[in-house]
């Protein structure tokens, strides 16, 4: 049934909205093909999981396709509890795709996506929508929308036809608002904000739906530098001192390590690694999965895995490979 339109929490009043007092934790003790390294990514807190057969969300042998076009088979992928997750590759590898099964707008076409212990498949869609929070990437919104009224559609899985809009929706919008730092422009239109602005009237919406689950789709893209920061440390606080659990596909391989917890690296539909930043981003996986020929140095500044590009490989007539632009014996200039 078509929920009711739900008034805009235009000018709440800040004093009104509790904190979300939800226990966090501050990362995960991850699993890796390499073995893990201390200290190597986000700082853990005390309640980290690790992924496994007993994660809340996971995909078991996941055949992903679209029509007749298959992009991955037998796709094994389990997200990590009270973490944040970073699924990196090289585009078309089917990043994407593995997030709109985990969130059910992808329903497999051969093994299962498992949430809670039950198929997803199997679930009636609000009963999802209130655990899992979705992002795509570049989301639309009709124009001249607000965004108190955005994150007014958020509480949309809460609606039904015995259960209006109450003041506890409205609390929950204030309370999402003010999270992401976007209260004070809940009268303004969205085209009217910048694109940081933007990509976080968007997660507080998400937020309103108040799960537990939040799955994120590229959310820096298009975003200047700056603005990616303001992003992904927001998605830092949400875990840290509100306990979401976040997957998110990124491209940015430093970002990467430097905000998340647990990165999974995919390639042609499989996944080729996964575990903390340090076990992962190795010069021989970026070049296993991205065909880079990089050197991996701590960062300067999180002290995480900083990955500098060399050259991209190519094939030479030997078959072996080497770095384009890379300075051989042959092409070095005389004095």
């Amino acid at each position: 049934m078509t929920a009711e339109p739900t008034p805009s929490p235009s000018r709440p009043r800040p004093e009104d909205a509790a904190p979300d007092a939800r226990p966090g934790t501050e990362g995960v003790t991850p699993q890796s093909r390499q073995g893990g390294a201390e200290g190597a990514g986000p700082e853990s807190g005390p309640g980290a999981e690790r992924g496994g057969p007993d994660a809340r969300l996971r995909a078991e042998g996941a055949t992903l396709a679209y029509g007749d076009d298959v992009v991955a088979t037998g796709l094994d992928f389990a997200v990590a509890d009270h973490a944040v997750t970073a699924i990196i590759g090289p585009n078309g590898c089917g990043k994407s795709t593995l997030l709109r099964a985990l969130g059910r707008l992808l329903r497999p076409s051969a093994g299962q996506v498992v949430l809670d212990g039950r198929p997803i498949s199997a679930l009636p869609p609000r009963e999802v929508a209130r655990t899992i929070a979705v992002l795509p990437q570049s989301p639309q919104a009709p124009p001249g929308l607000t965004v108190g009224d955005l994150v007014a559609r958020g509480r949309h899985p809460h609606q039904s036809w015995y259960r209006q809009w109450t003041s506890t929706d409205q609390d929950v919008i204030v309370r999402a608002l003010e999270l992401t730092g976007m209260l004070e422009h809940a009268d303004r239109p969205l085209e009217r904000l910048s694109g940081g602005q933007r990509q976080r009237a968007w997660i507080s919406m998400a937020l309103a739906q108040e799960t537990d689950l939040l799955l994120l789709d590229e959310p820096t893209t298009f975003l200047d530098l700056a603005h990616q920061i303001e992003v992904l440390e927001l998605v830092r606080t949400l875990n840290t001192e509100h306990g979401r659990t976040v997957v998110m596909v990124l491209h940015d391989l430093n970002l990467a390590a430097r905000y998340a917890h647990h990165l999974v690296a995919m390639r042609a539909g499989t996944v080729i690694a996964s575990g903390d930043p340090a076990s992962v981003l190795t010069p021989a996986l970026v070049a296993e999965v991205f065909g880079l020929d990089a050197t991996v140095i701590p960062d300067p500044v999180a002290g995480t895995p900083l990955v500098v590009p060399i050259g991209v490989q190519t094939r030479t007539g030997t078959g072996e490979t080497a770095a384009a632009g890379a300075v051989t014996g042959t092409d070095r200039a005389e004095p």
